[in-house]
């Protein structure tokens, strides 16, 4: 702190970055200059030297002075937010004209001069003096996005103001209490029909049978939007878009046109196409290109054919009118399509979302449209025949969106330019990590009350039962890098919390869905008691929880999702053996002698963790590896959670996780097809064995009551 400027301090201050924060070692690091600076001109500071800090900073203050009424208000369980207005001193005495319009309700007007308010503040800015004064609203309000405005001498100002549940409704029936699931990413869950990667058949298939097995639902990674052409990037966590669905998922056999179209079924059943499909499903590794290829050829004759069937026709003219973004995201997709590369290098007009008919072919605008049509129809048909007998679909929310994708092109002015999410350095990330994708940015994203936030949230809350938050921690902060520095320069940018939260909570108690936050790794000290207020179920991790001590495992938290790993970690089989360090002195990322050093310490760990399950009855003392898998998820299951998760691969001792962090050539990320099919997965003892031992105890600890789980301790 001592090597910073005062200035830049609080310039830092003023526009919420961290100019310090504390690592995973306990140890206070201060931020760069050059870090802080290119984070501030990102967020909109005309601060590239520090001689313009005087500036930037006369330039904040009158920002937020000028701002007579915040952008977003929150009023918890309906109750009056305070509203603080700021207006120049000279002005208060004049009448002002306020407005509020309930959501789907009433508008309420009134004058009201602010000299009849009291004064909270004061201040001078650049020669004039603001009064800042309380405004107390009367309430209480309906649940919902209510505009207010304040009018007067011409100008006017906006305000949403969201009336939120401190805590979502807890869903009912069968979605409602504790449950067991399983976890299998989409693409490398397979079966018989599907052309080497999974689709929504199949996934709908899981979910009917893990249910008939007594759970209650099976999570998967993000099934949102991708490039699966020219950009290409398959991996969930950076899609095209956080407001769509991957047509890669589309099970081509239910879509109605293809019994209606010749050509389509011509297609389908030459040898050629027999062919193409039987080397997708021969190889070990999705091969996403190929099999999107062939999906693509059936699908457009498919798309072709809907325009001969009234009905049909009239259907997906009414999910293209009920949908307004569509059009603009087919478009979009149509454009990328044509060009075969990142919207970065576009034209000028193209470049700022202008598209004309003659920029794409009309051909490839019917095809995207089409198939978001399609593959929503099957997603609406797998939820409203799951989440009768269980939350059903566990679905899984990215942190970011691909730079190149439809939402940064389309939504620009709600992400920051010119810098990346990521992390700081750690002890397995030395160098910390850049994650790649442009950050909300936390003003500009707020203009209208989060547009944007809520739109994705309602994409995916009309299908979760449960919806799994990436990064929880990023409704506080995020750590941005500015482009061309490196991961360890770069700065904590703070978010509005408290607005975001508002918005979460309000969407899911709408949609009766059930939100999970991914709290693990660094974790300011505020998010668990937040997540706690508002009813965000933490997640348990066996292994991040696992310490080498006498008790080596933590009881599970009140409410939590339960799983021995998670998609980026190690399966258990190469925990318990050490693969994963193998690997990583394979990848370079540790020397000989600590990796001999971490090989005792996991052997140690395993052996404590063994004897912990021992003492509490849930191991015997010979037991196999399998054994050893079964005692960790009964214990999962006993615990207090809210779901316990199996992860498929697991019962098969898989060794090769999904994906490795840190690596995108190096290992095959997103890419690992499932060792079993679905056919083979149902069939194998161990499989049923497993899931019928997680029944039997979540079915019988009474003691794990919902009311229990809906209280999560920090």
């Amino acid at each position: 702190m001592a090597d910073l400027d005062p200035r830049l301090q609080e310039l830092a201050r003023l526009h919420g970055v961290q100019t310090t924060y504390w690592d995973v070692k306990g140890k206070l690091v201060t931020a760069t200059a050059d870090g802080l600076l290119r984070a501030l001109q990102a967020l909109g500071a005309p601060a590239a030297r520090l001689e313009d800090v005087d500036e930037a900073l006369r330039q904040r203050r009158r920002e937020l002075w000028t701002r007579a009424v915040e952008p977003v208000l929150v009023a918890w369980d309906g109750n009056p937010p305070e509203v603080i207005l700021r207006l120049p001193a000279r002005d208060v005495a004049r009448p002002r004209h306020f407005t509020l319009a309930v959501e789907n309700g009433p508008t309420y007007a009134w004058p009201m001069k602010l000299s009849d308010l009291p004064q909270v503040d004061e201040a001078d800015v650049d020669g004039v003096r603001y009064s800042a004064r309380r405004l107390n609203l009367i309430g209480p309000y309906p649940l919902g996005y209510h505009a207010l405005t304040v009018e007067g001498d011409g100008s006017a100002w906006n305000s949403v103001l969201i009336a939120a549940p401190t805590r979502p409704a807890q869903p009912k029936g069968a979605r409602h209490g504790k449950t067991w699931g399983v976890f299998c990413p989409l693409y490398a869950l397979h079966s018989k029909k599907s052309w080497g990667a999974g689709d929504f058949g199949d996934l709908e298939d899981l979910v009917t049978w893990v249910q008939g097995q007594g759970g209650g639902l099976a999570a998967t990674l993000p099934l949102l939007a991708a490039f699966l052409d020219e950009p290409f990037e398959p991996s969930p966590y950076s899609p095209a878009s956080r407001l769509f669905w991957n047509e890669f998922y589309i099970d081509v056999e239910r879509v109605p046109e293809l019994q209606r179209s010749q050509k389509a079924k011509e297609l389908l059943g030459s040898k050629e196409f027999r062919d193409g499909i039987a080397a997708c499903r021969a190889k070990p590794l999705v091969d996403y290109k190929s099999q999107m290829a062939l999906k693509r050829r059936v699908l457009e004759e498919c798309a072709r054919a809907v325009r001969d069937d009234e009905e049909r026709l009239r259907a997906l003219m009414a999910y293209q009118a009920a949908n307004p973004r569509l059009a603009d995201y087919a478009a979009f997709r149509a454009v990328c399509d044509k060009r075969k590369a990142a919207w970065q290098t576009w034209p000028a007009p193209l470049r700022d979302g202008k598209i004309s008919e003659g920029d794409y072919d009309a051909e490839a605008l019917r095809y995207h449209s089409y198939v978001q049509w399609l593959a929503d129809e099957q997603l609406q048909a797998l939820a409203a025949k799951t989440r009768s007998k269980g939350p059903g679909l566990y679905l899984d929310l990215p942190l970011g969106v691909n730079s190149s994708g439809y939402d940064v092109w389309r939504e620009r002015a709600a992400f920051a330019a010119d810098v990346a999410a990521g992390a700081p350095p750690d002890p397995f990330f030395a160098k910390g990590q850049n994650w790649g994708f442009p950050p909300l940015h936390p003003e500009r994203s707020r203009e209208g009350g989060y547009p944007y936030v809520r739109d994705y949230l309602r994409h995916h809350l009309r299908l979760a039962g449960i919806l799994r938050i990436d990064h929880m921690m990023g409704l506080h902060r995020l750590y941005w890098i500015p482009h061309g520095m490196e991961a360890k320069d770069g700065v904590y940018v703070g978010y509005r919390a408290e607005e975001l939260y508002a918005v979460f909570t309000l969407e899911a108690h709408r949609h009766g869905s059930v939100l999970v936050g991914e709290d693990l790794g660094t974790v300011p000290e505020e998010v668990p008691p937040m997540m706690a207020r508002h009813d965000i179920h933490r997640m348990y991790v066996l292994q991040y929880q696992a310490q080498p001590q006498a008790e080596s495992l933590t009881p599970v938290f009140a409410g939590a999702v339960a799983s021995i790993n998670t998609h980026d970690m190690p399966t258990f089989a190469a925990f318990w053996e050490g693969a994963d360090i193998d690997d990583r002195v394979d990848l370079g990322i540790l020397d000989a002698a600590t990796a001999a050093a971490e090989r005792v310490r996991r052997a140690t760990l395993c052996r404590e963790v063994e004897a912990t399950l021992r003492r509490h009855g849930f191991l015997k003392d010979a037991s196999d590896r399998m054994a050893v898998l079964r005692a960790c998820l009964t214990f999962l299951s006993t615990g207090p959670g809210r779901v316990a998760l199996a992860n498929l691969e697991d019962f098969w001792l898989e060794l090769n996780p999904q994906n490795v962090p840190g690596t995108w050539h190096e290992r095959p990320n997103w890419q690992r097809r499932a060792k079993h099919s679905l056919e083979e997965v149902k069939a194998m003892s161990e499989v049923l064995e497993g899931l019928r031992a997680m029944d039997r105890v979540v079915k019988q600890g009474a003691l794990n009551r919902p009311e229990a789980a809906a209280r999560t301790p920090p």
